[in-house]
């Protein structure tokens, strides 16, 4: 083993706690796409890597907080597990673990890119997943992540408002931002469950469900929001459609026939005007 080969070993044993067992997974896991490398599968990054990561992150942190809290429902657990693995914790905690300093980034600035560090946790989270398994992976995030930047006690009982968030995203943007009542109905316990669907430049960006209207709002702005940090396909989106509303080119449902009349209208004075000249 080389030098450079030891000391790549060594840095991601300090972040793990473990020697890495198939390290190019790991190194993977640190490249942004930015930074382009090629190999016989194509373009070498951390993107699917991270794919895999967060979902089993959130998998294991389902796993955790079930058995922690033993009595608690569904929308409990699902807000307490937001607040965990949501991207600026991830970002905070990647920056404290010193990943920052063992990522390859061509990027000058990450002004641009502000989850850069939580993304490649998660792509690391995926490393260890491929890597050891499981159960190992679990153990890093207890231990490595959660005992030591997290209190999942002070995390359950702290107030993220996904809503205000949400707002001030689309304010900042001037996008317009709707909060639709969807249904309402009643689980088995006769409970009353509320969903509530937030359309985003006149585009679906997420359905949530609570047992009051503002849990559901709050659940369904907190998966609208991983979708505009996310998926910049949706974002291309609505600023098209508000260029395009804009510049006046939508034609409503209700201008179609008066608007195909004008055309074969248009199209039958032709016609009439060819007959009259012969």
């Amino acid at each position: 083993m080389g030098k450079s080969s030891q000391k790549s070993y060594f840095s991601f044993y300090k972040i793990l706690g473990f020697y890495p067992g198939d390290i190019k997974l790991y190194e993977e896991a640190l490249l942004h796409k930015s930074f382009f490398v090629k190999n016989d599968k194509g373009n070498k990054n951390n993107e699917r890597l991270e794919f895999l990561g967060d979902a089993i992150l959130d998998a294991i942190v389902a796993d955790i907080l079930f058995h922690h809290f033993k009595k608690k429902r569904e929308g409990f657990l699902t807000n307490t597990r937001s607040k965990i693995v949501q991207r600026e914790s991830l970002n905070k905690i990647a920056l404290e673990m010193g990943l920052d300093k063992l990522i390859i980034s061509s990027l000058k600035s990450t002004t641009h890119n502000n989850y850069i560090y939580g993304n490649a946790l998660e792509a690391l989270i995926g490393a260890i997943y491929l890597d050891k398994g499981y159960k190992k992976c679990k153990k890093f995030i207890e231990k490595k992540i959660l005992d030591r930047f997290l209190n999942i006690e002070s995390v359950a009982k702290k107030e993220v408002n996904f809503k205000s968030r949400l707002i001030e995203w689309s304010q900042k943007r001037k996008i317009n931002i709707e909060f639709e009542l969807i249904e309402s109905f009643t689980d088995n316990d006769h409970n009353p469950i509320f969903q509530t669907r937030i359309m985003i430049g006149g585009l679906s960006a997420g359905i949530g469900i609570g047992y009051s209207k503002k849990e559901s709002q709050q659940n369904a702005a907190q998966i609208a929001l991983k979708k505009v940090n996310s998926d910049k396909n949706f974002i291309e989106e609505i600023i098209s459609r508000e260029q395009v509303e804009e510049s006046g080119l939508i034609i409503q449902p209700e201008e179609i026939e008066p608007f195909e009349e004008k055309i074969e209208n248009h199209l039958s004075a032709q016609h009439s005007g060819i007959e009259n000249q012969k």
